[in-house]
């Protein structure tokens, strides 16, 4: 029976023919079509799965010379476990990791029935942590130098076509030196480390974080961190930027809370906290300028509103259509202050 190399449908693949046939080659008796598909992407990348012992929480993080690497490699299900799955990426594995570990598996077992599976499985490289901590990591013996992974304690690291030898060691030191940060947090720095190691040998285009809780939890509210870099000259720095927006919005929304609750005193830190990170971000300074004047502290508010409105007018057609709604509740004589600023 001939093995056939299907003809490539688009122009990104025919630099990767040579690639492709030299694979065919390395995995005896596998025909490259069971091993390569043209709809499942090359990503040679770096990544990390966890498990926080004292939240529970589970993430992956990932950074890849790969556009939109957030939809291949990293996937995680709260309650359940993350999965990583690279190289010669087969997505399946992650859809079908999480399931198995649902069904009761182990990280190990889970990885185990995969790999054995998968006609193709010497150029996969797979990481699995579950919801107690265990993890399973698999790293293909046809996966490009440098390719390894490092299991520890509720975590593991892997990477594969990296320029240098250490990247997995670097990774696996910056994750344990930062025991007691929030998960996510960990995870980046894992992933900063990897690439000040050298990092992929073809350079970087995009990066994803995801940290989902450690409960089953709503469908809608199930991930505590869900963050994607597709395309970008710096990928992993533009992560970063995100996830501190991130943070600040968090305050925001705790800040929003606490106004429901009536707990102005707690809003107002709240509030505070996001604009110390984001100071010239003006819908946190507008809403904590209304927030300020429904708490009958319009003399404070106002010079916020000027600065806002004066560097953008919607502002203050915005505020028009507040009381109406019930945002802002203010005498007849402080809503002609505020109109006048």
């Amino acid at each position: 029976m001939r093995c056939m190399v299907p003809r490539p449908r688009n122009r990104i693949f025919e630099g990767m023919k040579q690639l492709l046939t030299l694979v065919a080659l390395l995995v005896s008796g596998t025909c490259i079509a069971q091993v390569f598909k043209q709809n499942e992407p090359l990503v040679h990348t770096f990544s990390i799965v966890a498990r926080d012992p004292n939240t529970g929480e589970m993430a992956v993080g990932v950074q890849s010379h790969w556009f939109s690497v957030g939809t291949s490699v990293p996937w995680a299900e709260a309650g359940v476990g993350a999965v990583a799955t690279q190289s010669f990426v087969d997505k399946s594995y992650g859809p079908k990791g999480l399931a198995l570990l649902k069904k009761g598996f182990d990280a190990q077992q889970a990885l185990d029935s995969l790999v054995k599976a998968d006609p193709g499985r010497d150029v996969r490289q797979v990481a699995i942590v579950d919801a107690k901590g265990m993890v399973a990591a698999y790293t293909g013996s046809k996966c490009i130098r440098y390719a390894k992974h490092i299991a520890g304690d509720a975590f593991s690291v892997q990477s594969n076509m990296m320029l240098g030898s250490t990247v997995c060691e670097r990774m696996a030191d910056a994750y344990l030196l930062s025991a007691g940060k929030p998960l996510a947090e960990r995870v980046l720095l894992a992933l900063e480390a990897a690439q000040e190691a050298g990092g992929d040998i073809r350079g970087m285009q995009a990066a994803a974080l995801i940290v989902v809780p450690a409960k089953t939890t709503e469908s809608w509210n199930n991930h505590v961190v869900d963050l994607r870099v597709d395309d970008n000259p710096a990928p992993l720095k533009e992560l970063r930027r995100l996830y501190s927006v991130h943070l600040a919005y968090q305050h925001m929304n705790n800040g929003d809370l606490a106004v429901e609750k009536n707990n102005m005193t707690l809003a107002m830190q709240e509030y505070r906290s996001a604009m110390e990170m984001f100071p010239n971000n003006l819908e946190m300074q507008y809403w904590t300028a209304i927030t300020l004047a429904n708490n009958k502290q319009v003399n404070k508010a106002l010079p916020m509103l000027k600065k806002i409105f004066a560097q953008n007018a919607n502002w203050k057609e915005l505020t028009r259509r507040l009381p109406v709604v019930g945002l802002l509740t203010v005498t007849p004589a402080e809503w002609k202050e505020i109109l006048a600023q």
